[in-house]
């Protein structure tokens, strides 16, 4: 089911929107960084950054989060869990790349075998808009790891910009709910002929191919590839790439606690610092950089699609863009991807 949504109309949307959910956006902070938040009123939303800096896997997986807090009474020590979401939710103008990526967690938070019910709650509640990526970035390269972005899985409402106004496709049942909304109004043939100019280009412009197919297996061949010595050398061990990834999920749990009362802690964490595999008795299995990059891309490009059958990247850029010493993830796919890595060592030193 498609409509069109003027422009002019578009923060009057967003106010009837705001009556009834809690809706969550791109928004510029002042310092320069643009990032997914719960907004209060339509003025704060940002479309205008095709990535932003931190991905919309925050608003479903908190960079810290309190999961119960605690107070000793006597012999007791009751505890008042905070994963229960009163009101319904949003999210408003994720990318399609970012809106994969929520999905590759969620493989991992939510199983057979285990389910977070932190990440759990927050998913269930929450109704997914997603905006087109009509001009995607010279680091964008979401079509090679199996996106596209005009990709519409994953969303419940898609808003493809038309310039003065957005068509709007309904998508699931979640979707459908909106089809009464008074702002919506109907499609023009000429507006779905537009549709399919622009995403066409925007396909076009992420034609950059990384070949991604059974990197896994040959990953396996790599384990002591004297590749990882050259590129750990580049990295500095900062962690932006893992932080401002859209599928990087690992973390660490703390107890923070004065006196009688506490609260537990799970706060995003990543494989390139020192101690993030560090043992009790003092042994590290990853003790270098070599180790430690070896394992983040080990990690996304075959431990990951190993066990759910896909790579666990989902081509935003981010990394590419914010490294601070230019490590290019797309050029070590390409290595392994190579023939021995003929002529792509010199990339690494």
């Amino acid at each position: 089911m498609m409509f069109k949504l003027d422009k002019k109309d578009f923060d009057h949307f967003l106010k009837d929107l705001l009556e009834t959910h809690d809706l969550f956006a791109p928004v510029q902070l002042a310092e320069g960084v643009s990032v997914f938040k719960k907004i209060d009123n339509p003025g704060e939303v940002s479309l205008s950054q095709l990535v932003p800096q931190k991905s919309a896997k925050e608003v479903f997986f908190p960079q810290s989060e309190v999961m119960f807090r605690y107070q000793i009474a006597g012999n007791q020590g009751p505890t008042v869990s905070e994963q229960k979401i009163e009101r319904e939710r949003i999210l408003l103008g994720a990318r399609p790349c970012d809106i994969e990526a929520i999905a590759i967690i969620e493989k991992v938070f939510v199983g057979e075998d285990y389910t977070d019910v932190y990440f759990l709650e927050k998913r269930k509640k929450t109704t997914i808009i997603t905006l087109s990526c009509n001009h995607p970035l010279t680091t964008c390269f979401c079509s090679s790891t199996g996106g596209s972005p005009f990709r519409r899985e994953g969303s419940d409402l898609f808003l493809i910009d038309l310039g003065e106004s957005y068509l709007v496709e309904l998508l699931t049942e979640k979707g459908l709910i909106f089809s009464k909304n008074r702002f919506f109004k109907e499609v023009d043939p000429n507006d779905l002929t537009l549709v399919k100019e622009l995403e066409e280009k925007a396909f076009e412009k992420v034609g950059y191919a990384i070949p991604v197919e059974g990197i896994e297996k040959r990953l396996d061949l790599m384990t002591e590839s004297f590749f990882w010595d050259r590129s750990h050398e580049k990295c500095i061990g900062c962690g932006v790439c893992t932080f401002l990834c859209p599928t990087c999920h690992c973390f660490d749990i703390t107890d923070e606690a004065v006196n009688l009362k506490g609260e537990r802690v799970r706060n995003w964490d990543s494989c390139l610092f020192p101690t993030y595999s560090l043992e009790t008795s003092g042994h590290n299995p990853r003790p270098t950089g070599r180790e430690r990059t070896r394992q983040r891309l080990m990690h996304k490009f075959n431990y990951y699609p190993k066990i759910f059958g896909r790579v666990a990247c989902v081509g935003c850029g981010r990394c590419i863009i914010y490294c601070p010493v230019q490590f290019d993830i797309r050029e070590a796919i390409r290595y392994a991807s190579s023939k021995r890595g003929e002529g792509l060592e010199g990339k690494f030193r």
